[in-house]
């Protein structure tokens, strides 16, 4: 039997604001906001190959990181890399667009940060 052709789509981020949260990931990765609808806002790639989703959730709880017992867990989290000769200025860039550091950090090789309504995301650093 062969497999039918399925492709990535996206990734959809639950938030109270997603005008907001979209002009966040916009400014962070330098890519286009498109509405799609009343109800779905978009971030897509320059190739528009990814897309980042938004949906407005009226009472949206943001996820606690790391994980602590009977708390709100994060659904997803999301993976950006960078060269590791621009760590300084990344992290400046992500700061200055309103994200927040992670007090809690794993690795000298990603940094864990938190997006304006507190959906955990990492910048890993390569050579």
């Amino acid at each position: 039997m062969s497999r039918p052709s399925i492709r990535f789509a996206s990734v959809t981020l639950d938030c109270p604001d997603q005008e907001a949260l979209a002009d966040f990931y916009a400014a962070l990765l330098g890519w286009e906001k498109r509405r799609f609808d009343e109800e779905w806002l978009a971030v897509l790639s320059p190739d528009e190959k990814i897309c980042l989703l938004f949906q407005q959730i009226s009472d949206y709880v943001p996820p606690v990181w790391p994980n602590e017992p009977g708390k709100q867990q994060q659904m997803t989290h999301l993976d950006f890399a960078a060269s590791s000769r621009d760590r300084e200025s990344v992290i400046k860039h992500a700061l200055d667009c309103g994200a927040r550091l992670s007090p809690v950090q794993y690795s000298d090789f990603y940094t864990v940060f938190f997006d304006p309504v507190g959906h955990p995301f990492c910048i890993s650093f390569f050579d």
